[in-house]
């Protein structure tokens, strides 16, 4: 006599108290020995049960998920797709390949059309675009590449991996309008540095989702086009869609970019208004808008009312306090982060070096410097070499410069030169800076070489399969933005008048 999943789970109570009533990996872990006593520990579905709470359930645990499929005798295609889509969604995505793989060789399961896509997903966090395409070649031997939620996934792992030219390919696959693939294409467009062709994109969507937004938004943001960047959210206003935390967080960057500060205050208020919580990614970007446009104490204020205080939020203060050369309050907020438990980053110790610099400080800057390796235990990067070149500079110590230029362990940048170039020239070290200048001069040259074969790669990428208009899209000219009461104006080179923008 046959029975149902429903009528099983009925008649055994401990199955219907982990329907109803888990709501914590404590109650789950008695539910689960209760059924090795019972002697249910080894049934299909009482084990399914608890792998989907552990794996895909707020308050379970992807370990204890983890060694509930091992100690199954023969699990089947549900529990490992179960566990590969959450490790797909987790920190650990290298994870979920490894249980694919391990899937591929169990003769009680099989891939299904449901195994795929969190598969390519992991692909596309770990950036392993030829892992991709040998999943790729899989799917197509198999014949579920028509599958639209698989079409959509592979799309999405070359898209996110930069492979826009495959992508492309894909895209001019679908037949019916798809959102999810027009978001891809977008998003990987974007990334690659193609916003005219996002945006033709974008205007062909016949609708288009609050990820659609966030993808064309975030893209100009990524791109320097902070100015289309809250155009374009301007619309989104109009059409009465609520922005995501990806789209506020983008908007503050792009603020922060072009000193509006009347709509980055905007954008705060709208976080308190609607009273959303600021998750690290928030509170660092509207700290840095504040530091970006000039108000320091606003800044603080905010930092000050964060509790849990994440590394990049202290990082970002404390860059803010330095760059408009707040020494003394900033050396005491890497007093307060060292005693915070946190570890100071690379990023931290660029901030409290250029700090130094600003202010003169050399014999501070040279112990920082040496802190780094001889307390925190990692070696200094071209960034803090760049900063103490900086610093020595400004003071006049231009020989000791050239000699900490000469021992670094890797070759010195533009930048750094340039520092030591700058510094001659306020200095009136004539000798030292035609090295100096000479250094610039061959590396400019060397750099204008790869942007050139960069240029011509990109242009290769562009597939002509791409479904957009054309819409003549130019070099942007230089100029500068301001803000005056609310509006921002933009100021272009060769005479223009100022272009103004609500």
């Amino acid at each position: 006599m046959s029975i149902s999943i429903s009528e099983f789970i009925s008649s055994h109570p401990s199955l219907s108290l982990l329907e109803t009533r888990c709501s914590s990996m404590h109650h789950l872990r008695q539910l689960h020995s209760h059924l090795i006593r019972t002697g249910l520990a080894r049934d299909l579905i009482a084990t399914s049960r608890l792998l989907s709470f552990t794996a895909t359930s707020p308050s379970g645990d992807l370990s204890y998920a983890l060694r509930l499929l091992s100690h199954y005798p023969r699990p089947n295609t549900f529990m490992y797709n179960t566990i590969i889509r959450a490790l797909s969604r987790s920190s650990k995505p290298d994870l979920a390949l490894q249980l694919f793989v391990e899937m591929l060789y169990r003769d009680t399961s099989r891939p299904d059309r449901l195994s795929f896509p969190s598969v390519f997903s992991s692909y596309s966090l770990l950036g392993w675009v030829d892992g991709g395409r040998e999943l790729h070649g899989m799917v197509l031997k198999l014949g579920l590449a028509d599958d639209g939620y698989i079409h959509n996934a592979v799309l999405a792992m070359y898209a996110t991996c930069g492979c826009v030219d495959e992508a492309a390919l894909l895209f001019d696959e679908c037949g019916d309008f798809d959102v999810v693939s027009y978001n891809s294409m977008i998003m990987g467009l974007a990334r690659k540095g193609h916003v005219v062709e996002a945006r033709a994109l974008f205007d062909e969507m016949p609708e288009r989702s609050v990820a659609t937004w966030s993808s064309m938004i975030s893209g100009y943001v990524r791109n320097g086009c902070d100015k289309e960047a809250l155009v374009l959210f301007a619309l989104m206003q109009g059409t009465g869609m609520q922005p995501n935390d990806n789209i506020l967080t983008s908007l503050l960057g792009a603020c922060a970019n072009s000193s509006a500060l009347d709509q980055g205050i905007w954008i705060h208020s709208y976080l308190e208004n609607n009273d959303i919580e600021l998750n690290p990614l928030m509170a660092t970007a509207i700290i840095n808008m504040y530091c970006k446009c000039g108000e320091l104490d606003k800044a603080l204020e905010v930092f000050d009312k964060i509790p849990d205080k994440a590394l990049s939020t202290w990082n970002s203060m404390i860059l803010g306090l330095a760059s408009h050369g707040r020494y003394y309050e900033a050396t005491d907020l890497f007093s307060m982060l060292q005693e915070s438990g946190l570890k100071p980053d690379n990023v931290t110790f660029v901030g409290i070096l250029m700090s130094c610099g600003h202010s003169g400080m050399v014999d501070e800057a040279k112990y920082y410097f040496s802190l780094m390796s001889q307390h925190y235990g990692f070696e200094p990067e071209i960034q803090h070499y760049g900063c103490m070149v900086d610093t020595l500079g400004r003071a006049g110590l231009l020989v000791e410069a050239e000699d900490l230029i000469s021992k670094m362990p890797m070759e010195p940048d533009v930048a750094i030169w340039g520092a030591l170039l700058s510094a001659c020239r306020v200095h009136g070290n004539r000798e030292l800076g035609d090295h100096a200048a000479k250094k610039v001069m061959e590396l400019e040259a060397r750099d204008i070489g790869k942007h050139a074969a960069s240029s011509n790669i990109l242009a290769d990428c562009i597939s002509s399969r791409l479904k957009i208009r054309k819409n003549g899209g130019r070099k942007e000219r230089g100029g500068s933005m301001i803000e005056v009461n609310g509006v921002v104006h933009e100021f272009l080179a060769h005479g223009d008048f100022p272009m103004s923008h609500s």
